[in-house]
């Protein structure tokens, strides 16, 4: 069956995460992606372990998790972009793309001969993506940077954590690299729009695009930028629980947490009924969304006294049967065993060349007529080296011989 972007050739330079996870994204929808590989080390996220995966005897290989969870759906090519002779297969690629994706720093591609400007000569067609730091422009554009830095410089810690008055308080970064995943997506919309308005313009222009985790980080605020925009004072952290209802938090059962939120009025009602508090609904200081708010730590004892005296499944069971929303906190080895997740074929298994089989996480995007059922498994470095220089380059065996012989593959 025809995926969404089949057609649509993608030139990967990036490495480590923000832009191979978008590059991934496109694979998922049927791109077909070159992903271009320094000979030798590979992708630095390559070495980005333990874990790594093993042989079905079970050796250790090179292939760590970190670097599988990005580069499916790809084809790998080991060139050296140093090497005149390395940069020329570079262009007679993106001669025969629609997509180029970096994430050099700023000015490296361009001492190449590889930068947009260069590029789009050659193919004017091409939409050409930048993923940086800090960005093309401004003071600190050359200054290098990684997914926790972004994390502390753009918000995101100052409005995690627990409360300073608490044991463990204060700032929190995210337990995942949350701004490079975040900037893919923000990356991934813009290359399909870039595309989208490539298609419907005449003579068919691509276009350069430029995206900072430092601004995807900002941007990603949301509501708690805005209310701070509009109020000129910070919120505090508020570890667990929510901002936008209450009861929104988690509660600590007699074998571990729940989280729940109660979001309206009608929905508070059916809560303390449920419960067994009726007399939480009748108090005048917890009868309104905004007053429960504002009573909060009023509230919150009460209710973790309650929690506390039976089992997650007990509560988790009166509430799912209030049609109240609530879930337990999950370890990964339960998120993986949930019946929902596995019913929804969350995780993918995939034949592997050293390995029986990899589990991989699947693509969450359920079209109706395009399924994402291509699933083929992150390459070996320089797996594809060969194939890609005859099929797209043209080379002869006799120039790919030359190459290998200049180090330039």
């Amino acid at each position: 069956m025809t995926l969404p972007l089949e057609g649509i050739c993608v030139l990967d330079l990036s490495r480590v995460l923000a832009g191979p996870l978008v590059a991934q994204m496109l694979g998922d929808l049927g791109a077909e992606v070159i992903k271009i590989e320094k000979p030798g080390d590979g992708d630095d996220s390559r070495t980005y372990g333990p874990p790594f995966l093993n042989t079905a005897e079970g050796k250790r290989t090179r292939e760590s998790g970190f670097y599988l969870s990005a580069n499916r759906n790809k084809r790998s090519v080991t060139v050296d972009l140093s090497k005149p002779a390395g940069q020329d297969i570079i262009r007679r690629i993106a001669q025969k793309s629609d997509v180029v994706i970096e994430n050099f720093r700023v000015g490296t591609l361009a001492k190449f001969g590889l930068d947009y400007a260069s590029l789009s000569r050659l193919n004017p067609r091409l939409v050409y993506l930048s993923v940086t730091g800090y960005g093309q422009t401004g003071a600190m554009a050359e200054r290098p940077g990684y997914d926790a830095i972004f994390q502390a410089a753009g918000g995101h810690m100052a409005v995690s954590g627990a409360p300073d008055h608490l044991p463990g308080g204060g700032p929190m970064r995210s337990g995942l690299s949350i701004v490079d995943i975040l900037t893919s997506h923000y990356g991934t919309i813009a290359i399909l729009a870039a595309l989208s308005h490539r298609d419907r313009t005449p003579g068919g222009k691509g276009q350069y695009i430029d995206i900072a985790l430092l601004d995807s980080m900002v941007a990603t605020l949301s509501h708690r930028g805005v209310q701070y925009l509009i109020s000129g004072k910070t919120s505090p952290r508020r570890g667990n629980v929510g901002g936008g209802g209450s009861p929104s938090q988690a509660f600590s059962c007699s074998d571990g947490q729940i989280v729940l939120t109660v979001g309206n009025d009608s929905q508070w009602l059916r809560f303390c009924e449920a419960i067994g508090e009726p007399g939480l609904a009748a108090d005048a200081s917890f009868t309104k969304a905004t007053s429960r708010i504002e009573n909060r730590d009023l509230l919150t004892p009460t209710l973790e006294a309650k929690f506390a005296t039976n089992t997650k499944a007990y509560w988790l069971g009166v509430l799912g049967r209030a049609d109240i929303p609530s879930g337990p906190v999950n370890e990964l080895d339960e998120v993986f065993a949930d019946p929902q997740v596995r019913g929804r074929g969350m995780v993918v298994p995939v034949a592997h060349p050293i390995s029986p089989t990899l589990p991989l996480i699947a693509n969450p995007i359920r079209f109706s007529d395009t399924p994402l059922t291509r699933y083929d498994p992150p390459p070996m470095l320089g797996e594809h080296t060969e194939a890609v220089l005859r099929e797209v380059v043209g080379c002869t065996d006799a120039e790919i011989e030359e190459l290998r012989q200049a180090k330039a593959i």
